[in-house]
């Protein structure tokens, strides 16, 4: 068995799921993928189960009835990865945005150099945006020198959502209290372990903007980001998180 599983959380994304899956099975590196489809009406978990038959015990869906949010669906996949035993368990998105090429960097960064938490950062060494409109790359960098300033978090790309956790981080980190679904999703994740002692280190990636299908993206999301930030800093003055093995 695979020690890694990557996790695709998808909502109408049949242009993409096919050519997504096979990038990854077609990596030199072993990965499983879990897809979480929350009941596309375009019939993406159709696609996913037709592949299963030439990806048995690697390739592996959880249908949920109704759009349930980015959160949800990634905590539900990190609890049946830890059930299932995955040592490395990873966040990718559906649509090319995040390169299957970069997935062995972001293990190496845990395997090799020490993370418990590999982020693949678009902001690390510049900013490695392709094909996004000029405000969206404004809104979206300002956004995390915010969560820097507010949360004391030393990551230059704190919105991320290409990841790779030590099974350890999720194990610890109380996945039932993390609360949001959007991009403070993101934040709070990254939040939460870096208050239980976690290591965080970012690998240079390049994010290129979707070429088919419809973005999620929307302004309420970056509206749940600013405010939830300040939620997520005020409530940490009074939590007491837990610490993973050898943290301080």
């Amino acid at each position: 068995m695979a020690d890694s599983i990557v996790i695709i959380p998808t909502y109408n994304e049949k242009e993409n799921i096919e050519n997504i899956i096979r990038a990854v099975f077609g990596l030199g590196q072993v990965f499983h993928i879990l897809i979480i489809d929350d009941g596309s009406p375009d019939g993406t978990a159709g696609i996913v189960k037709s592949m299963q038959e030439e990806f048995s015990n690697r390739l592996f869906l959880i249908e949920r009835e109704g759009k349930l949010g980015l959160g949800t669906a990634y905590i539900c996949g990190f609890y049946w990865s830890i059930k299932q035993g995955y040592d490395f368990i990873f966040e990718m998105d559906a649509d090319f945005s995040h390169n299957p090429d970069d997935l062995p960097g972001l293990y190496a960064a845990c395997t090799e150099q020490g993370a418990d938490v590999a982020v693949g950062s678009r902001y690390c060494g510049g900013v490695n945006v392709v094909n996004w409109p000029l405000g969206r790359v404004l809104m979206s960098y300002f956004a995390s020198v915010y969560v820097r300033f507010i949360t004391g978090m030393k990551i230059k790309d704190t919105t991320a959502g290409f990841k790779c956790y030590r099974r350890e981080v999720l194990e610890t980190i109380e996945l039932d209290k993390i609360r949001f679904k959007g991009y403070a999703f993101q934040i709070e994740m990254k939040f939460t372990a870096y208050k239980c002692g976690f290591k965080i280190i970012e690998v240079p990636i390049v994010f290129v903007n979707r070429v088919f299908g419809v973005s999620k993206m929307n302004s309420s999301i970056f509206g749940e980001a600013l405010f939830g930030v300040l939620k997520l800093k005020l409530s940490s003055f009074t939590r007491k998180y837990p610490k993973g093995k050898g943290k301080t």
